[in-house]
């Protein structure tokens, strides 16, 4: 268990600019840090110069200024505020766009006919190391919704909610990638400035993107599930309101890539696991309130599940040579339409949910 259950919070508010100033004067320390460390991790997994690493940061500045320029502002003030460069900040952007990512998280959304609401959730399997600079950061942007992340110091945006009632898992989706883009840090952002499903599809296909993501959420529309390519947008929806989501593509339009990427971390399992712990939850009336009626103490209990270890939905750390290292560096139960999102530091099995409020 962690020694602090709590990742440190902090709320800013202002131009795009002040929103970074006042980023890096609380969280100064953090951002250097995760800027410090960023090469290490991007070497665990591919080899690349740091000149060329620079280069690519550099270089993806002008698909950011193109997509949307205020965040590039916001990242200028948290440069100024915490003593790095924008280059710095930006290869905190792009590292996944560098090196492969086998990492495996387990999403879902609930809505509809489920008596609990709106609600999205994951496990977030990643190194480790992460912890030492995720934060939990509230950012209400002049004229545009207030939004709160779990997110490490530096980034533009990550998991979370707005005060319009969208909600944003985000996992790997093996498909095609390319060097240089938009990195998808920016088109999540879009999301929280948007307040309808339309308009966060919108905000995420006029990007010219770098890499492929899954991005699981609950919207105003109910849950939806957005596979993103290099050339569009495939959106998932739900009839009876649960949809689910790991690490392979889902869309009709997409299968013939599952034959061409392998799978992260036995991602049909897990998939057909967390379904099958979730729709089996009726069996139990007392603990879930009825048919569709999960409660609460039943997602965690979903997201702590071991079956299959070590390619379990909760994740732990094992002697696979290549993957082995990651594991469920915190679990996340988000409802947006309550302003609060419930969240692990560290493996759900071991750590409590601590609850965060947008007030």
């Amino acid at each position: 268990m962690a020694d602090n259950t709590r990742y440190l919070e902090y709320d800013v508010c202002g131009s795009p600019r002040e929103l970074g100033r006042q980023i890096g004067e609380a969280a100064g320390e953090q951002v250097r840090g995760f800027c410090a460390a960023a090469m290490e991790m991007i070497h665990r997994s591919v080899q690349i110069s740091a000149a060329s690493a620079m280069l690519a940061a550099n270089e993806s500045m002008s698909f950011v200024e193109a997509y949307a320029p205020h965040m590039l502002e916001e990242l200028r003030g948290v440069a100024d505020a915490s003593g790095v460069t924008v280059e710095e900040l930006m290869l905190l952007q792009i590292r996944n766009q560098l090196q492969a990512d086998d990492s495996g998280c387990t999403a879902f959304s609930l809505g509809g006919p489920w008596r609990m609401g709106s609600v999205v959730a994951q496990n977030w399997d990643n190194d480790p190391a992460l912890d030492a600079f995720t934060i939990v950061l509230t950012r209400r942007p002049e004229g545009k919704p207030a939004f709160t992340t779990v997110t490490q110091a530096g980034l533009i945006s990550y998991i979370g909610f707005n005060d319009a009632g969208m909600g944003v898992c985000v996992n790997s989706l093996p498909a095609p990638s390319r060097k240089l883009g938009v990195p998808h840090y920016f088109t999540m952002r879009g999301i929280y400035e948007a307040d309808s499903l339309e308009a966060a599809v919108h905000a995420v296909r006029r990007a010219e993107r770098a890499i492929p993501a899954n991005i699981v959420m609950s919207t105003p529309q109910g849950p939806a599930d957005l596979e993103v390519t290099l050339d569009d947008v495939r959106l998932l929806t739900a009839a009876d309101g649960l949809l689910t989501h790991t690490n392979h593509c889902e869309h009709a339009e997409l299968l013939e890539i599952n034959t061409r990427f392998p799978e992260l971390i036995q991602s049909h399992a897990r998939k057909r696991r967390i379904e099958e712990l979730l729709r089996g939850q009726g069996e139990d009336d007392e603990a879930s309130g009825g048919e569709n009626g999960a409660s609460l103490e039943l997602l965690k209990t979903a997201l702590r599940d071991h079956q299959d270890y070590p390619r379990s939905i909760c994740r732990h750390t094992n002697d696979d040579p290549h993957t082995g290292f990651w594991q469920t560096v915190l679990s996340v139960i988000i409802e947006p339409n309550e302003r609060r999102m419930h969240i692990t530091r560290g493996a759900p099995c071991e750590n409590p949910y601590e609850t965060y409020v947008l007030r």
